[in-house]
Protein backbone atom coordinates (compact mmCIF):
# COMPACT_ATOMS: atom_id res chain seq x y z
CA UNK A 1 0.00 0.00 0.00
CA UNK A 2 1.25 3.24 -0.66
CA UNK A 3 0.06 4.66 2.36
CA UNK A 4 2.51 3.03 4.15
CA UNK A 5 5.83 3.24 1.99
CA UNK A 6 7.53 4.55 5.01
CA UNK A 7 7.86 3.32 8.73
CA UNK A 8 7.08 6.53 10.20
CA UNK A 9 3.73 5.84 8.18
CA UNK A 10 3.36 2.21 9.71
CA UNK A 11 3.72 3.76 13.09
CA UNK A 12 1.16 6.60 12.61
CA UNK A 13 -1.11 3.22 11.74
CA UNK A 14 -0.40 1.53 14.54
CA UNK A 15 -1.16 4.57 16.75
CA UNK A 16 -4.49 4.91 14.88
CA UNK A 17 -4.87 1.35 15.76
CA UNK A 18 -4.02 1.34 19.26
CA UNK A 19 -6.38 4.49 19.90
CA UNK A 20 -9.21 2.82 18.26
CA UNK A 21 -9.08 -0.69 19.52
CA UNK A 22 -8.40 0.14 23.18
CA UNK A 23 -11.14 3.63 22.46
CA UNK A 24 -14.00 0.74 21.50
CA UNK A 25 -12.74 -1.85 24.65
CA UNK A 26 -11.83 1.13 27.21
CA UNK A 27 -14.63 3.43 28.58
CA UNK A 28 -12.81 6.40 28.63
CA UNK A 29 -9.71 5.63 26.96
CA UNK A 30 -10.08 8.76 24.27
CA UNK A 31 -11.39 11.22 26.65
CA UNK A 32 -9.22 14.45 26.57
CA UNK A 33 -8.05 14.05 29.96
CA UNK A 34 -7.23 10.47 29.41
CA UNK A 35 -5.69 11.27 26.02
CA UNK A 36 -3.69 14.18 28.69
CA UNK A 37 -2.78 11.56 31.20
CA UNK A 38 -1.45 9.31 28.75
CA UNK A 39 1.39 11.69 27.55
CA UNK A 40 3.13 11.29 31.21
CA UNK A 41 3.49 7.27 30.21
CA UNK A 42 6.10 8.97 28.07
CA UNK A 43 7.20 11.85 27.34
CA UNK A 44 10.32 11.64 30.10
CA UNK A 45 11.34 8.70 28.39
CA UNK A 46 11.30 9.75 25.36
CA UNK A 47 13.15 12.85 26.05
CA UNK A 48 15.90 10.15 26.98
CA UNK A 49 14.92 8.69 23.53
CA UNK A 50 15.64 11.47 21.31
CA UNK A 51 19.27 11.40 22.77
CA UNK A 52 19.80 7.85 22.27
CA UNK A 53 18.58 8.37 18.94
CA UNK A 54 21.14 9.97 18.33
CA UNK A 55 23.60 8.12 19.72
CA UNK A 56 22.64 4.91 17.90
CA UNK A 57 22.84 7.26 14.40
CA UNK A 58 26.11 7.86 15.10
CA UNK A 59 26.73 4.11 15.83
CA UNK A 60 26.83 4.38 19.54
CA UNK A 61 24.75 3.69 22.32
CA UNK A 62 24.65 4.55 26.24
CA UNK A 63 22.56 2.28 28.52
CA UNK A 64 23.86 4.24 30.81
CA UNK A 65 21.25 6.77 30.90
CA UNK A 66 18.30 5.94 32.69
CA UNK A 67 20.84 5.26 35.93
CA UNK A 68 22.38 9.22 35.72
CA UNK A 69 18.94 10.41 35.52
CA UNK A 70 18.95 8.81 39.29
CA UNK A 71 22.25 10.81 39.85
CA UNK A 72 21.17 13.78 38.11
CA UNK A 73 17.88 13.87 40.90
CA UNK A 74 20.31 12.76 43.50
CA UNK A 75 21.93 16.00 42.90
CA UNK A 76 19.15 17.99 43.25
CA UNK A 77 17.99 16.68 46.18
CA UNK A 78 21.63 16.93 47.88
CA UNK A 79 21.53 20.80 46.68
CA UNK A 80 18.00 21.06 48.16
CA UNK A 81 19.05 19.57 51.63
CA UNK A 82 21.91 21.98 51.59
CA UNK A 83 19.71 24.99 51.25
CA UNK A 84 20.20 25.80 47.84
CA UNK A 85 17.04 27.00 45.44
CA UNK A 86 15.41 26.00 42.61
CA UNK A 87 17.92 27.11 39.88
CA UNK A 88 21.15 26.20 42.07
CA UNK A 89 19.19 22.91 42.11
CA UNK A 90 17.95 22.64 38.20
CA UNK A 91 22.43 23.27 37.36
CA UNK A 92 23.47 20.41 40.09
CA UNK A 93 21.17 18.12 38.29
CA UNK A 94 22.73 19.18 34.91
CA UNK A 95 26.00 19.61 35.44
CA UNK A 96 26.22 16.00 37.22
CA UNK A 97 24.34 14.89 34.26
CA UNK A 98 26.86 16.33 31.57
CA UNK A 99 29.51 15.05 34.03
CA UNK A 100 28.25 11.23 34.09
CA UNK A 101 28.04 12.02 29.82
CA UNK A 102 31.19 13.09 29.28
CA UNK A 103 32.87 9.95 31.73
CA UNK A 104 31.10 7.77 29.12
CA UNK A 105 32.18 9.50 26.14
CA UNK A 106 35.57 10.06 27.32
CA UNK A 107 35.88 6.90 27.81
CA UNK A 108 34.83 5.93 24.27
CA UNK A 109 36.53 8.33 22.26
CA UNK A 110 39.87 8.55 24.26
CA UNK A 111 40.21 4.86 25.52
CA UNK A 112 38.60 3.46 22.28
CA UNK A 113 36.74 1.18 23.89
CA UNK A 114 33.01 0.07 22.84
CA UNK A 115 30.30 2.54 24.05
CA UNK A 116 28.17 -0.86 24.79
CA UNK A 117 30.63 -2.07 27.40
CA UNK A 118 31.21 1.69 28.63
CA UNK A 119 27.56 2.25 29.58
CA UNK A 120 27.52 -1.39 30.84
CA UNK A 121 29.80 -0.68 33.23
CA UNK A 122 28.93 2.80 34.56
CA UNK A 123 25.25 1.84 33.86
CA UNK A 124 26.45 -0.39 37.50
CA UNK A 125 28.84 2.51 38.94
CA UNK A 126 26.38 5.23 38.81
CA UNK A 127 23.13 3.16 39.88
CA UNK A 128 25.00 1.92 42.54
CA UNK A 129 26.02 4.93 43.47
CA UNK A 130 22.19 6.27 43.92
CA UNK A 131 21.54 3.05 45.99
CA UNK A 132 24.89 3.38 48.33
CA UNK A 133 24.12 6.90 49.13
CA UNK A 134 20.48 6.50 49.38
CA UNK A 135 20.21 3.16 50.83
CA UNK A 136 16.71 2.55 50.93
CA UNK A 137 15.68 6.38 52.20
CA UNK A 138 14.26 8.75 49.28
CA UNK A 139 14.56 12.69 49.50
CA UNK A 140 11.18 14.18 49.60
CA UNK A 141 9.91 17.82 50.37
CA UNK A 142 11.02 19.60 46.90
CA UNK A 143 9.18 23.06 45.84
CA UNK A 144 5.74 23.60 44.80
CA UNK A 145 7.29 24.86 41.42
CA UNK A 146 9.07 21.69 40.35
CA UNK A 147 6.02 19.42 40.89
CA UNK A 148 4.13 21.98 38.79
CA UNK A 149 6.59 21.20 36.38
CA UNK A 150 6.07 17.61 36.76
CA UNK A 151 2.29 17.87 37.22
CA UNK A 152 1.03 20.71 35.82
CA UNK A 153 -0.45 21.66 32.33
CA UNK A 154 0.79 24.61 30.35
CA UNK A 155 -2.64 26.26 30.78
CA UNK A 156 -1.96 26.16 34.93
CA UNK A 157 0.82 28.32 33.43
CA UNK A 158 -1.06 30.25 30.98
CA UNK A 159 -4.28 30.93 32.79
CA UNK A 160 -5.93 28.96 30.55
CA UNK A 161 -8.23 26.16 32.15
CA UNK A 162 -9.21 24.85 29.51
CA UNK A 163 -5.83 24.02 27.79
CA UNK A 164 -4.71 20.59 29.28
CA UNK A 165 -1.71 19.82 27.52
CA UNK A 166 0.80 18.65 30.39
CA UNK A 167 3.52 20.43 30.57
CA UNK A 168 6.35 17.49 30.02
CA UNK A 169 4.65 16.88 26.56
CA UNK A 170 5.01 20.35 26.00
CA UNK A 171 8.74 20.08 26.77
CA UNK A 172 9.03 17.27 24.58
CA UNK A 173 7.65 18.92 21.53
CA UNK A 174 10.23 21.45 22.03
CA UNK A 175 12.95 18.93 22.36
CA UNK A 176 11.67 16.93 19.41
CA UNK A 177 12.01 19.94 17.02
CA UNK A 178 15.04 21.26 18.21
CA UNK A 179 16.60 17.82 17.95
CA UNK A 180 15.26 17.30 14.82
CA UNK A 181 15.99 20.39 12.92
CA UNK A 182 19.46 19.90 14.15
CA UNK A 183 20.08 16.07 12.87
CA UNK A 184 17.49 16.64 9.52
CA UNK A 185 18.68 20.57 9.01
CA UNK A 186 22.19 21.17 9.45
CA UNK A 187 25.70 20.25 8.21
CA UNK A 188 26.35 19.01 11.92
CA UNK A 189 23.05 16.31 11.63
CA UNK A 190 24.55 15.16 8.10
CA UNK A 191 27.88 14.61 9.61
CA UNK A 192 26.41 12.36 12.67
CA UNK A 193 24.74 9.78 9.83
CA UNK A 194 28.18 9.88 8.00
CA UNK A 195 29.72 9.25 11.14
CA UNK A 196 27.29 6.68 11.91
CA UNK A 197 27.61 5.10 8.32
CA UNK A 198 31.40 5.16 7.87
CA UNK A 199 33.34 6.11 10.97
CA UNK A 200 36.64 5.68 8.99
CA UNK A 201 35.63 7.83 5.90
CA UNK A 202 33.94 10.43 8.08
CA UNK A 203 37.63 11.13 9.47
CA UNK A 204 39.59 10.86 6.09
CA UNK A 205 36.67 13.60 5.04
CA UNK A 206 37.63 15.78 7.99
CA UNK A 207 35.07 15.39 10.26
CA UNK A 208 36.25 15.27 13.92
CA UNK A 209 34.54 11.92 14.60
CA UNK A 210 35.88 11.66 18.59
CA UNK A 211 34.70 15.16 18.84
CA UNK A 212 31.44 14.63 17.57
CA UNK A 213 30.27 11.35 19.74
CA UNK A 214 32.17 13.05 22.77
CA UNK A 215 29.58 16.06 22.41
CA UNK A 216 26.49 13.49 21.86
CA UNK A 217 27.51 11.76 24.70
CA UNK A 218 27.37 15.22 26.70
CA UNK A 219 24.11 15.47 25.33
CA UNK A 220 22.52 12.17 26.43
CA UNK A 221 23.64 13.30 29.90
CA UNK A 222 21.90 16.38 29.60
CA UNK A 223 19.18 14.91 28.53
CA UNK A 224 19.05 12.36 31.06
CA UNK A 225 19.33 15.32 33.75
CA UNK A 226 16.30 17.00 32.44
CA UNK A 227 14.18 13.63 32.19
CA UNK A 228 14.92 13.54 35.72
CA UNK A 229 13.82 16.93 36.80
CA UNK A 230 10.34 16.27 35.20
CA UNK A 231 10.35 12.90 37.13
CA UNK A 232 11.36 14.11 40.47
CA UNK A 233 8.99 16.78 40.01
CA UNK A 234 6.14 14.41 38.59
CA UNK A 235 6.78 12.26 41.71
CA UNK A 236 8.17 14.21 44.34
CA UNK A 237 11.06 12.45 45.48
CA UNK A 238 14.56 11.40 44.69
CA UNK A 239 15.09 7.14 44.98
CA UNK A 240 18.00 4.53 44.21
CA UNK A 241 15.56 3.27 41.85
CA UNK A 242 14.17 6.10 40.00
CA UNK A 243 13.64 5.26 36.34
CA UNK A 244 15.14 1.67 37.09
CA UNK A 245 14.93 -0.58 33.73
CA UNK A 246 14.21 2.74 31.35
CA UNK A 247 17.29 2.33 29.36
CA UNK A 248 15.75 -0.96 28.19
CA UNK A 249 12.38 1.28 26.65
CA UNK A 250 14.55 4.23 25.63
CA UNK A 251 16.46 1.55 23.00
CA UNK A 252 13.08 -0.59 22.34
CA UNK A 253 11.48 3.34 21.33
CA UNK A 254 14.69 4.16 19.14
CA UNK A 255 14.54 0.78 17.54
CA UNK A 256 11.02 0.40 16.95
CA UNK A 257 10.95 4.26 15.77
CA UNK A 258 13.31 2.86 12.55
CA UNK A 259 16.58 3.92 14.05
CA UNK A 260 18.75 1.21 12.32
CA UNK A 261 21.09 -0.50 15.21
CA UNK A 262 24.39 -0.66 13.06
CA UNK A 263 24.05 3.39 12.84
CA UNK A 264 24.02 5.56 9.99
CA UNK A 265 19.95 5.47 9.30
CA UNK A 266 17.24 6.69 11.69
CA UNK A 267 14.68 9.69 12.05
CA UNK A 268 13.41 11.60 15.25
CA UNK A 269 10.01 12.03 13.66
CA UNK A 270 10.09 7.84 14.11
CA UNK A 271 11.42 7.70 17.72
CA UNK A 272 8.75 10.42 18.40
CA UNK A 273 5.64 8.25 17.06
CA UNK A 274 7.10 5.16 18.57
CA UNK A 275 7.36 6.61 22.02
CA UNK A 276 3.78 7.59 21.59
CA UNK A 277 3.08 4.15 20.26
CA UNK A 278 4.53 2.45 23.10
CA UNK A 279 3.15 5.16 25.83
CA UNK A 280 0.01 4.87 24.71
CA UNK A 281 -0.46 1.33 24.30
CA UNK A 282 1.09 0.34 27.91
CA UNK A 283 -1.07 3.29 29.38
CA UNK A 284 -3.90 1.55 27.93
CA UNK A 285 -2.89 -2.13 29.34
CA UNK A 286 -2.52 0.11 32.65
CA UNK A 287 -6.07 0.89 32.88
CA UNK A 288 -6.72 -2.96 31.63
CA UNK A 289 -4.76 -3.67 35.17
CA UNK A 290 -2.00 -5.61 32.85
CA UNK A 291 1.06 -6.32 35.64
CA UNK A 292 4.37 -4.54 35.13
CA UNK A 293 5.85 -7.67 34.46
CA UNK A 294 3.82 -8.56 31.72
CA UNK A 295 4.26 -5.24 30.52
CA UNK A 296 7.77 -5.54 30.42
CA UNK A 297 8.01 -8.72 28.61
CA UNK A 298 5.84 -7.26 25.86
CA UNK A 299 8.49 -4.57 25.73
CA UNK A 300 10.89 -6.71 25.24
CA UNK A 301 8.74 -8.60 22.35
CA UNK A 302 8.84 -5.27 20.65
CA UNK A 303 12.18 -4.60 20.78
CA UNK A 304 12.52 -7.78 18.94
CA UNK A 305 9.46 -7.57 16.16
CA UNK A 306 11.10 -3.98 15.85
CA UNK A 307 14.48 -5.24 14.41
CA UNK A 308 13.23 -7.95 12.34
CA UNK A 309 10.06 -6.16 10.82
CA UNK A 310 11.70 -3.72 9.18
CA UNK A 311 14.22 -5.76 7.68
CA UNK A 312 11.52 -8.34 7.09
CA UNK A 313 9.51 -5.51 4.68
CA UNK A 314 12.73 -4.53 2.84
CA UNK A 315 12.97 -8.30 2.02
CA UNK A 316 9.14 -8.21 0.79
CA UNK A 317 9.59 -5.32 -1.20
CA UNK A 318 13.04 -4.49 -1.86
CA UNK A 319 12.43 -1.44 -4.57
CA UNK A 320 9.60 0.23 -2.70
CA UNK A 321 10.38 -0.40 1.06
CA UNK A 322 12.43 2.39 2.82
CA UNK A 323 12.98 2.11 6.77
CA UNK A 324 12.75 5.92 8.36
Amino acid sequence: MKALDTWERVLVALIVAVYVAFGLGIDGFLSPYAVADSTYNFSEKALIALAMALLVIAGDIDLSIAATMALASLAMGFAMKAGAGLPLMLVAGVAVGAACGALNGWLVTRWKLPSIVVTIGTLSLYRGLAQVVLGDQAITGYPETLSQWGNGTVGDLLGLPWLIVPIEFAVLVVMALAVGLFLHHTVHGRRVYAIGANPVASRFSGIAVDRYRFGLFVFAGVMAALAAVLLTGRIGSTRPNLAMGWELDAVTIVILGGVAIEGGRGSILGTVLAAVLLGSFTFALGMLNVSGIVMSMIVGVLLIVAMVLPRGLRLLRPTGWKAA
